[in-house]
């Protein structure tokens, strides 16, 4: 994804930053953080037209159906627990509160499906002498094939990390990258790596910025493109290793390499988060982050929940037993013609 340019960000601090200071004079009780909660999320979340669709909700309605469990006297601890139980309708791991008491949160979209990862069994796959480039785990694997780990696009990875990765894995006939349970991170980590995956430009989706208060105000999409990168590129087949546990900035990289012309990704549906997430406060001085800036795939469809794989492919725990992992070994057939 391309890094914002210097005059959206002037444009959307400015805009973020004006509603802030011209509308969010709210008292500080149980019902005044509520209505400033419920409007930050009506003014400025940009996935709520989306959202009431898709999940059959009326954002007007839960503004009295949460009021209704409000009263003045009410704990600190009561308000946190109300508030949360409203934004958990939204479905979104990008929207907390984060507060002195907890983190509230909606995980929802990894933990109500199978994990179809197992951790120990990958190690063994990656062995003891595997080789470590900053954020990447990388071996060869006995048929030849390379194998690459990247747990969590917040750890760092340099272009001299990935040249020296593919100068030692260019004889292997093929790569597994497995992303499985890499929650995101940097966004310019999930670039740098998706660009050593093209030999041209690729569209790879379009992002959108909130423009107005209105739930439909928005910018005109923004094509985003994935460069080649001017240094070492893998010309050989890969299969892109994801599972529920791939979100935000994994999940923006999985719709990055599903435009790249020798990948296979295969797995479970990716967990999403595709919203660009920005930060507010309520009067009670908690923390809010929310979704503001939509992002699409480059056919323009929403990707805030999830992607879907090319192949499915999930954990036998049957196999699992024996030790081996069934979706590296589904990944190892299609590589090797089997």
């Amino acid at each position: 994804m391309k890094k914002l340019s210097a005059f959206l960000i002037i444009f959307i601090s400015a805009f973020l930053t004006s509603c802030q200071q011209g509308d969010f004079s709210y008292d500080d009780t149980p019902q005044g953080n509520l209505d400033a909660l419920w409007t930050l999320i009506d003014e400025r979340y940009c996935f709520l037209s989306y959202k009431e669709k898709e999940l059959g909700f009326s954002w007007a309605d839960l503004r009295a159906k949460y009021s209704a469990k409000l009263n003045p006297k009410m704990s600190r601890v009561q308000l946190f627990e109300v508030l949360c139980q409203m934004l958990s309708e939204l479905k979104d791991g990008h929207v907390n509160i984060s507060t002195s008491l907890d983190l509230g949160r909606n995980w929802s979209w990894k933990e109500d499906y199978p994990e179809n990862l197992d951790t120990e069994l990958r190690q063994r796959y990656l062995g003891t002498d595997y080789h470590i480039g900053s954020g990447l785990k990388y071996t060869i694997l006995p048929d030849n094939i390379a194998y690459v780990v990247y747990e969590s696009f917040s750890d760092a990875i340099g272009e001299g990390n990935l040249s020296d990765m593919m100068s030692f894995l260019q004889l292997c006939n093929g790569m597994i990258l497995d992303i499985r349970g890499n929650g995101g991170g940097e966004l310019t980590n999930a670039e740098r790596l998706s660009r050593r995956f093209t030999n041209e430009k690729v569209l790879v989706g379009y992002m959108s910025y909130k423009t107005g208060k209105g739930h439909d105000d928005f910018s005109e999409p923004r094509a985003e493109y994935v460069e080649p990168s001017e240094h070492i590129r893998w010309q050989k087949p890969v299969v892109l290793l994801v599972n529920r546990s791939c979100y935000s900035a994994a999940n923006t990289f999985v719709r990055n390499m599903k435009e790249m012309p020798l990948v296979t990704v295969m797995g479970d549906q990716t967990g999403g988060g595709s919203g660009l997430p920005f930060s507010s406060e309520l009067p009670i001085g908690w923390s809010v982050r929310f979704s503001a800036s939509p992002s699409y795939d480059a056919r323009m469809q929403h990707v805030e929940f999830g992607i879907e794989p090319d192949v499915k492919a999930s954990l036998d725990e049957s196999l699992a037993a024996s030790g081996k992992d069934s979706m590296i070994e589904a990944a190892r057939k299609l590589l090797t013609g089997q």
